[in-house]
């Protein structure tokens, strides 16, 4: 079962984002986003965090997780870890803060570390951690690519207009673009795929 994180960051817009939230077998919201998720209709299988953003009429869902070592993000991706699910689709994970934007994107490759198959939608487009290779099909001819190097190295690609090198700033792999509609991604390491819609 594939299952919708929504996190409490900007509420998703692109149709994108929302159809996977809408027709989602299981929505567990982290404890902010429950309220506006509910109040425009839905009603999430478990809200997950520490409870301290929550309406509380909503609390009858609360799985409460009081410890302060994670964000509730990450509560949420372990909770459904801890319901054997580990194909997770994270939204709402981006906006509002910059400061928790970038928190989000770099635990993609901790849940990845911890056997999690995760996606982040965002209203531009799609991150996927990847270990050692992505081999990305379906693409537009054009399509922006960005890469986001985790420590990687040995960087090889075809189906890039710009070809990969092993680069340590993450600037350095971004407004790249698919000149075919398959790209492959070879490297030794963790790195992030970031995808347009």
């Amino acid at each position: 079962m594939k299952a919708v994180v929504l996190a409490n960051g900007a509420y998703p817009s692109h149709e994108i984002p929302l159809r996977l939230l809408q027709e989602a077998e299981m929505v567990v919201c982290c404890d902010g986003a429950a309220n506006e998720y509910i109040s425009r209709g839905g009603m999430p299988t478990a809200i997950v965090g520490d409870g301290d953003s929550i309406d509380p009429r909503h609390r009858l869902l609360l799985h409460r997780m009081e410890e302060q070592d994670d964000n509730d993000l990450t509560k949420a991706v372990h909770y459904l870890r801890e319901q054997g699910i580990t194909e997770i689709d994270i939204l709402g994970a981006t906006g509002k803060r910059e400061d928790h934007t970038l928190a989000n994107i770099s635990l993609l490759i901790e849940y990845l570390k911890e056997g999690i198959e995760v996606r982040m939608f965002t209203d531009e487009g799609v991150f996927l951690p990847c270990l050692d290779h992505a081999d990305v099909e379906g693409l537009e001819i054009g399509q922006p690519i960005s890469i986001f190097n985790f420590g990687a190295t040995d960087f090889q690609s075809d189906g890039l207009l710009y070809s990969l090198y092993d680069f340590n700033n993450w600037w350095q792999g971004t407004l790249n673009e698919a000149v075919s509609e398959k790209v492959s991604i070879r490297a030794k390491g963790y790195f992030l795929v970031f995808l347009t819609y």
